[in-house]
């Protein structure tokens, strides 16, 4: 068997590959309510055979948006929606994970594939629209002089405290929805990654200045959501390992911080980075690769490798050469929802690939491949 098809286990949790759907906004609830639409775009990757799928970044209170069309887990109504999906996921033997989110800065941002705020007076009554004022650590904008960014409001103790009983309470739903495991959005110029970078934090009290005292905030939520998400589920974290900004988040700060996010209990830290307007990361396939090999040896904690990695060899070298443990697909996964079962074939053959399709259509897809001398028939 191909090692990228191998389980992996963390706490309770048994993954049936190291395959794994990152989380995607698609900016497309209303109220923060999940829909059909999320139904039908989560379990389609199910169905295509991937061992976890993260719902998209899910906000822990209406302020923590990124923009107006984003889930929600602030409200017992969010519940029900989004334990459908995680419900349909297991039955097909996929592990349903959720990144809970606070966008800061960030919020109340144009809806991404509209660019700017285009909604007509009578379309945002259909789509939900609403504006509001953001927080973050510092009274800085995401990009100065913009109509797509406000100027936010520098939070508080007491509005640091709200944030924390936001994530609390949002963890805890995610467990009445039956996650399975729980992902904390630490990265991407959103809040958590605002209080890290001192891109964006510029305060001078004890949440401020110093890595460790800008480690504060960030450390203080996840303690509190690892303290009320059960003992035997998973937490990970997903990081910008470096900003690509001179005087920014560094790698080297990433080891810090994943150092003390394992002592804490987090589980595995997702790899990513960028985020802030400036930042100069250059990009190409498997780009962000080498950031999940430093961070996996150097903290000596599980990691998962994310960004532009689409061909089945390549994923399996990164497992294999133990640069991470498991391999996260974004816009690949969404270009192809059955990226896994394709995998399978070319890494597997001329074993039994078949099998791993649901039975409903591995059958027929078997049948079709040798009437067309396909995959492992192309050599009969």
């Amino acid at each position: 068997m191909s090692q990228l098809f191998t389980p992996a286990a963390f706490r309770g949790l048994t993954l049936r590959n190291r395959l794994v759907v990152a989380p995607m906004c698609q900016y497309s609830a209303k109220g923060g309510l999940a829909s059909d639409y999320h139904f039908a775009h989560y379990a389609r990757f199910a169905l295509g055979g991937f061992g976890a799928v993260i719902v998209e970044a899910t906000a822990v209170s209406p302020e923590g948006r990124i923009t107006y069309g984003d889930l929600g887990l602030w409200s017992d109504d969010h519940v029900a929606p989004l334990a459908r999906i995680a419900a349909f996921l297991r039955t097909q033997g996929t592990a349903a994970g959720i990144q809970l989110a606070h966008a800061g800065r960030k919020a109340s941002s144009p809806i991404w594939w509209r660019g700017r705020f285009d909604e007509t007076e009578e379309e945002k009554a259909q789509v939900g629209f609403e504006s509001w004022t953001p927080v973050a650590p510092s009274a800085l904008p995401q990009v100065p002089d913009s109509a797509e960014y406000q100027v936010p409001t520098a939070l508080t103790a007491q509005g640091m405290s709200t944030v924390r009983s936001a994530f609390v309470a949002a963890a805890r739903r995610a467990e009445a929805a039956g996650f399975d495991f729980v992902e904390l959005h630490s990265a991407h110029g959103y809040l958590l990654h605002q209080f890290l970078s001192p891109v964006a934090n510029r305060r001078d009290d004890e949440f401020g200045g110093s890595l460790a005292n800008r480690m504060r905030f960030p450390l203080w939520i996840a303690r509190a959501v690892r303290e009320v998400w059960p003992a035997h589920k998973p937490l990970f974290v997903r990081i910008s390992a470096q900003d690509g900004i001179e005087g920014g988040w560094t790698v080297e700060d990433s080891v810090t911080y994943a150092k003390a996010l394992k002592e804490i209990g987090a589980d595995l830290i997702d790899v990513s980075s960028g985020g802030f307007a400036g930042g100069r990361i250059p990009v190409g396939p498997g780009y962000q690769v080498p950031l999940s090999r430093a961070i996996k040896h150097e903290a000596d904690v599980p990691t998962s490798a994310v960004g532009l990695i689409s061909r089945a060899r390549e994923a399996q070298e990164i497992v294999k050469d133990g640069d991470a443990d498991l391999v996260a697909l974004g816009r690949t996964a969404l270009d192809d929802p059955n990226w896994p079962l394709h995998a399978r074939h070319e890494l597997e053959a001329p074993g039994d690939a078949y099998a791993a399709w649901p039975r409903q259509s591995g059958y027929v897809v078997r049948h079709k491949d040798q009437a067309l001398r396909l995959r492992s028939f192309a050599e009969a």
